[in-house]
């Protein structure tokens, strides 16, 4: 479906298909693509795995911290693939996991291999060499947000629908409008969340994120 298909069918769900529209277009628009980021993230609809330009970082010897694409959100895997040889696989752990079990994690002497996600960046664990690339696959956020009539969602044809729910939430909780309706507001929040799922809070993310893959503790 297109923006404009999105934009036409809010408006005859929401009763609002006489002009003057009692919505504006753009605030629909804005409420969709707020949708769209939110389906990304209840669902995990979307995964970076092949593009460069999100997927792999030139690392430099000396340096720990590297900033993620914007659109990265919550990190699958993570290797570092040297000048030759076989790529290492980087472990992904919490602060708290490496101040526990590896104290001088800071002035670790080895070579990284392991990994602290923080919100917009992320922290290598370990020496790096000079010509490695770290190579991540991640679940992300839309690349593009919709603007034109003629632009689509990213996430699969089978969501378009039931993105206009949380359009339909918004529009209904406004207050003073036209349209303000607490009840139809809840009802369309709770069918949005019925089809992508809770959202998780970053604290649920962060858990989600080192309890998927289990490692045996290292012995050194």
């Amino acid at each position: 479906m297109t923006l404009e298909d999105l934009i036409r069918r809010f408006r005859v769900l929401a009763k609002d298909v006489a002009q003057p529209y009692r919505t504006d277009d753009q605030d629909v628009t804005d409420w969709l693509n707020d949708a769209q980021a939110q389906a990304c993230v209840r669902a995990r609809l979307l995964v970076a795995e092949n593009d460069p330009a999100l997927c792999q970082i030139a690392l430099t010897p000396g340096q720990s911290s590297y900033s993620l694409h914007r659109a990265l959100y919550e990190i699958i895997t993570l290797r570092i693939a040297p000048v030759s040889g076989t790529p290492r696989t980087v472990a992904l752990k919490t602060r708290e996991w490496l101040d526990a079990e590896l104290p001088d994690w800071r002035d670790y002497p080895r070579k990284a291999c392991f990994a602290v996600q923080n919100d917009i960046s992320l922290r290598l664990v370990g020496l790096i060499e000079s010509g490695e690339v770290l190579h991540l696959e991640a679940y992300r956020l839309p690349l593009k947000k919709l603007a034109d009539d003629m632009d689509k969602p990213e996430i699969h044809e089978a969501h378009h629908e039931h993105l206009i729910q949380w359009a339909l939430h918004k529009a209904f909780s406004v207050p003073d409008s036209e349209l303000f309706d607490p009840d139809r507001s809840i009802l369309s929040e709770r069918a949005f969340t019925g089809y992508f799922g809770p959202l998780p809070d970053s604290g649920m993310r962060r858990e989600t994120r080192h309890d998927v893959q289990h490692f045996n503790k290292a012995v050194f």
